[in-house]
């Protein structure tokens, strides 16, 4: 069984597109395209006051790295860019900014307006042009007392912050559910569509047997490609990986249970391909996606949601991968979540082989 599924394997060009074609693309699309780092943000800053003081601060506004700024004087001028979305915002600097300055009551020195339709990057333009303001000032001499104590931030596991060092490890456990989920589904309901799994069935091999004939060459190759996308990870997108091979392999393996099981009760419900491939996709794929923690912080999210995580393998893979590359082998870590990912796996093939049984029997 598993020599005739891994010849039917190979020769299917769509298997091999799917196991490693597939994988290379997503990695290069969440690698380059995806990226949560922001940076280079159009604003406009409107100088309205001639002072001194004001051309300084709109110097340092265009001096970040941050900001890509367009100046003018008029607030006419950026408004309507804002809303064209070619400007994310803009900062004013008013007419009586000197005065303001030496205020006792301390009048607002600034105004910003951010585009809310984008409410990440409308936050890290108010607090951007905040922080900018405060160094100006502390800048300027005689502006505020020497500070005693200076903050040095310090980032664990990630220093410089690149969104890619945590996209490329979940981006791994989005490829292995595809490859697990989608196509394990895919390749038994062909074969349940084509008529030959009654074929398979006859044989004196046990469903359990069979099963496990299926299931290992997509193992192998779930394997492969995980080996494939880490070297991409490690050697492309320079991403580090601080714990051993031997560890992510472990976890590579014991998530492929879930990612097979899942797959083969698919295709034992819908003995129909695009139906399967359907299935798959609402269940594996936007899951895995959506309820990981890859993109979205799983504790920011509503409770009834939260509690639904508990139930997607990808949720313990994707905590485990972002583990071992970026901080090391910590089985406090992995040990919980290699168990869950094994429970789910075993219920989901003892689902499978249950309903692949009423199929027979039917």
């Amino acid at each position: 069984m598993v020599r005739k599924e891994s010849l039917q394997a190979v020769r299917d060009p769509s298997t091999l597109l799917i196991a490693f074609v597939l994988p290379a693309v997503l990695l290069f699309l969440f690698a380059y395209a995806v990226s949560l780092d922001i940076r280079q943000v159009r604003i406009g800053v409107v100088v309205e006051s001639p002072g001194a003081a004001a051309q300084e601060l709109a110097a340092a506004f265009a001096a970040t790295r941050y900001l890509d700024v367009t100046f003018a004087h008029d607030r006419r001028e950026v408004a309507d860019r804002v809303v064209a979305s070619e400007l994310r915002g803009f900062v004013v600097i008013p007419q009586d900014f000197e005065q303001r300055l030496i205020d006792p009551r301390g009048a607002s020195l600034l105004q910003v307006i951010t585009d809310g339709s984008q409410p990440n990057t409308a936050s890290f333009v108010a607090n951007y042009a905040q922080g900018v303001l405060m160094t100006w000032r502390a800048g300027q001499a005689g502006a505020s007392p020497a500070q005693a104590i200076t903050l040095q931030p310090r980032y664990w596991f990630n220093a410089e912050l690149e969104s890619r060092r945590a996209l490329v490890p979940g981006a791994i456990a989005i490829i292995m559910t595809i490859i697990g989920t989608m196509l394990t589904a895919l390749v038994v309901a062909r074969e349940w569509e084509r008529g030959t799994m009654e074929a398979v069935m006859s044989t004196p091999a046990s469903v359990a047997e069979i099963l496990v004939g299926k299931l290992l060459p997509y193992f192998a190759l779930g394997m492969l490609s995980t080996m494939a996308a880490t070297a991409l990870a490690i050697f492309v997108f320079d991403v580090p990986l601080r714990g051993s091979l031997a560890a992510l392999l472990l976890l590579s393996a014991v998530f492929m249970l879930p990612a097979l099981g899942q797959g083969l009760l698919i295709s034992s419900l819908a003995r129909n391909q695009f139906l399967a491939a359907q299935i798959a996709l609402f269940s594996g794929f936007l899951p895995a996606f959506m309820l990981s923690g890859f993109l979205f912080e799983i504790d920011s999210m509503p409770a009834p949601i939260r509690a639904i995580t508990w139930l997607v393998p990808a949720r313990y893979f994707v905590s485990s991968l972002k583990t071992v590359f970026l901080v090391g082998d910590q089985w406090a870590v992995f040990v919980p979540d290699l168990l869950a990912m094994a429970v789910i796996g075993v219920v989901l093939f003892a689902l499978a082989r249950r309903a692949t049984r009423k199929n027979l029997e039917h």
